[in-house]
């Protein structure tokens, strides 16, 4: 497949005004300009000059893990009745099915993080998807692809109407240390081949090694720098989800080293956790020198608006070009695929979303939108 004439954004080392791209076994083979473009066989798509870009990545939600429209029965997100459970895998739970998947292909979204909610102070694996199939297990980019972690209102909120820990961000916190302190112990007996296999703490070892990072629900500053007391105790990779109030502590996220994932902030502020969550945010740390990216939440914000809520942050201080990053390339490296996804360069994967023009702005259609070089959807089929 050919995509001739095409704005080419590659989110990597040089654009293309008038572009092409050349995709050969679900991989892109070559990205340059049209007067470089090899004579095209096969498939050609002549986007007349619309813009070519990455597929975008949403790097935090619970897309088909919390369906909509199905209540209870296909919301399977928070498993609400032990407050430590590493060994739940989002895999099990997501329906590709829910009609989120089909929203994200015609909004150009072709990945992503998938997992638990935050009821949980340990919520159990997420994963890293494409956006586009019928069996989960074909869709899988990586996994496990973090372990969640989650501080603050929700597990308090919990359990402490349970009349069980934790009541308390100190029950959190000492909650976290006692898990992460058996897995270690766990670890070392393992690497000495003592003791059976336990299905509980096997699944921490990706994170002890450095494989996979914590991926810790935090809004409040005193909560996101209680998980990065216990990361940096633990010698932990770690991304700071919603990071809501990260605005006020940037010199100790700066020193810190952890990533940005911010959102989602359209939505209200039904918490007293939120009351300081803004578009601003975004932009502020990644002027900051923290890398940063931006959620909806999926379904708290719904999927199809992530490019138009980096639209937002641009509007309130981010600068355009990191507002794409925000969605793509960024997203790509907070959550460890960007070896494969985030930017078009020989080698990657084909995924590529075609637009009449900027997706953060909200007149903005979706032409094509492309995974692993198949064309999943396209505007003349909308109904």
């Amino acid at each position: 497949m050919f995509i001739i004439h095409g704005n080419i954004k590659t989110m990597a080392e040089q654009d293309y005004a008038d572009g092409y791209v050349q995709i050969a076994d679900g991989k892109i083979a070559a990205v340059g300009d049209m007067k470089d473009c090899p004579a095209p066989d096969g498939e050609v798509l002549d986007v007349q000059g619309n813009l070519v870009m990455p597929g975008i990545i949403e790097a935090h939600c619970h897309m088909g893990i919390t369906e909509e429209k199905k209540g209870m029965e296909g919301d399977d997100c928070n498993e609400t009745v032990d407050p430590i459970t590493p060994q739940l895998r989002a895999i099990d739970a997501i329906n590709p099915m829910d009609a989120a998947f089909n929203d994200a292909l015609q909004a150009g979204i072709t990945s992503a993080m998938i997992g638990p909610g935050s009821a949980n102070v340990v919520g159990g694996q997420f994963v890293f998807v494409k956006t586009h199939g019928r069996c989960i297990d074909h869709m899988i980019v990586k996994a496990p692809a973090a372990m969640k972690v989650a501080f603050g209102e929700n597990p308090k909120v919990n359990y402490s109407g349970q009349n069980k820990s934790p009541a308390t961000r100190m029950a959190i916190a000492a909650m976290l240390r006692e898990e992460l302190t058996k897995a270690v112990a766990y670890q070392k007996k393992r690497e000495k081949e003592e003791g059976e296999v336990d299905f509980r703490y096997e699944c921490w070892l990706p994170v002890l090694r450095g494989e996979i990072p914590l991926k810790a629900h935090a809004h409040r500053a005193d909560d996101i720098l209680t998980a990065v007391r216990i990361a940096k105790e633990f010698h932990l990779r770690m991304t700071l989800d919603h990071c809501s109030e990260g605005h006020l502590i940037m010199e100790e996220l700066k020193e810190a080293g952890f990533p940005a994932i911010v959102g989602p902030d359209m939505a209200s502020r039904n918490k007293i956790e939120v009351q300081n969550m803004a578009f601003k945010t975004a932009g502020l740390l990644s002027g900051h020198g923290i890398l940063t990216a931006i959620t909806t939440d999926h379904p708290v914000s719904k999927i199809q608006f992530l490019p138009i809520c980096a639209g937002l942050a641009v509007k309130a201080g981010m600068s355009p070009e990191e507002g794409l990053r925000s969605i793509t390339i960024n997203a790509a490296k907070i959550c460890g695929v960007e070896e494969r996804v985030g930017s078009l360069a020989p080698g990657k994967d084909a995924d590529i979303a075609v637009f009449t023009g900027n997706p953060m702005e909200v007149f903005t259609r979706t032409c094509y939108t492309i995974i692993e070089g198949e064309v999943v959807h396209r505007a003349d089929s909308d109904d």
